[in-house]
């Protein structure tokens, strides 16, 4: 499976270079006519500046309207609480990041209540699919391809497990992950339930115990000790979760019903739900653009320097994109590279 490729050079007009890309690919031929079209894009948490810039995202919501499509901006609200957690706040972050070139509906409701749950394959037996998503009739995956500290990176295959569940589907993503406390080397210094957003874990006999059912297994608190004392187990397990919610998504779609297209630019440590997402850990490298998230992420990895994720994130990039295709995904884990010149 060829995925189509423009590098990141700014000798070059990149808007005309996408419209060439995105001919080539077909990026559009997804949309029928009068197709709800759900414009999957992730608008920043508020104060980081390296999501998908608004003036490409501008112009694939023209392209939508000229394939016969009426465009929707869309995303998930967060599990955890920043700007991002409710739709008014979600919506209010999307303006403030210059998304306001369509309708921006967020997917999961004022609150994540709105979803359809399921079935899928793989390390979950069914996934919850945010509700304007499983409605949606067609859809353009945009990702920013990034690293990330629980899955090694993220790219189309993470913006449609994770990005396109609510709430209740990103919490049973990250409970596959166990967490544990050596309590060994714990000094009872509380530091990580002050870090906490939700003041976990306790503090039991002068120890760190973490028994809460609502712990979602984000890195605070393992951030926060300074004893270096708590850690992931299992830690492998996200990037499968996210192949499994990945598929479950998808089948919410008709066949060849979904495009995507990946910016590889300013490439950090972190993704872009953090508002200080780490330093760019190496150069520009451009837009892919395929009908296959396996694909577009294989292509991305093939050409990044994905052992520095891997070695930062202590996870192997590849877990996710192997695990997709092998629970059916069409694609290839190593496609064919179609460079445009």
């Amino acid at each position: 499976m060829t995925v189509h490729f423009v590098p990141w050079s700014t000798s070059n007009n990149l808007l005309e270079e996408t419209g060439r890309l995105y001919e080539e690919a077909g990026t559009f031929d997804c949309i029928g006519k009068g197709d709800l079209v759900a414009i999957k894009l992730h608008v920043g948490e508020l104060g980081n500046p390296n999501y998908v810039q608004p003036v490409f995202v501008h112009d694939i919501a023209r392209r939508v309207t000229e394939a016969g499509g009426k465009p929707f901006l869309t995303d998930s609200n967060t599990y955890y609480h920043a700007q991002r957690h409710n739709a008014v706040d979600h919506m209010n972050t999307a303006r403030m990041n210059g998304f306001n070139m369509a309708p921006f509906i967020v997917a999961d409701g004022l609150k994540s209540e709105n979803y359809r749950t399921v079935k899928t394959k793989g390390i979950l037996s069914e996934i919850e699919v945010s509700g304007a998503i499983a409605e949606a009739d067609s859809m353009i995956v945009v990702s920013h391809c990034k690293g990330h500290e629980l899955s090694g990176f993220g790219g189309a295959i993470k913006n449609l497990g994770m990005g396109c569940t609510p709430q209740a589907g990103k919490f049973r993503q990250h409970r596959v992950v166990g967490i544990e406390i050596d309590t060994s080397k714990c000094v009872g210094c509380a530091k990580c339930k002050a870090a906490c957003p939700m003041h976990l874990p306790d503090i039991i006999e002068g120890k760190a115990r973490n028994t809460s059912a609502a712990c979602m297994r984000c890195p605070v608190c393992i951030g926060s000790c300074p004893m270096e004392a708590i850690h992931f187990v299992n830690k492998e397990n996200l990037s499968k979760a996210l192949a499994s919610a990945a598929y479950g998504v998808l089948s919410t779609f008709k066949p060849d019903k979904v495009s995507y297209l990946s910016f590889a630019k300013d490439i950090t440590q972190y993704c872009d739900c953090l508002p200080n997402p780490g330093e760019i850990m190496m150069k520009d490298i451009g837009i892919f653009a395929s009908d296959s998230p396996v694909s577009a992420d294989g292509a991305f990895l093939s050409m990044a320097d994905y052992e520095a994720f891997n070695e930062a994130s202590e996870v192997d990039c590849m877990i996710q994109v192997q695990e997709t295709k092998d629970l059916g995904i069409q694609g290839d884990v190593k496609p064919k590279i179609n460079k445009l010149n």
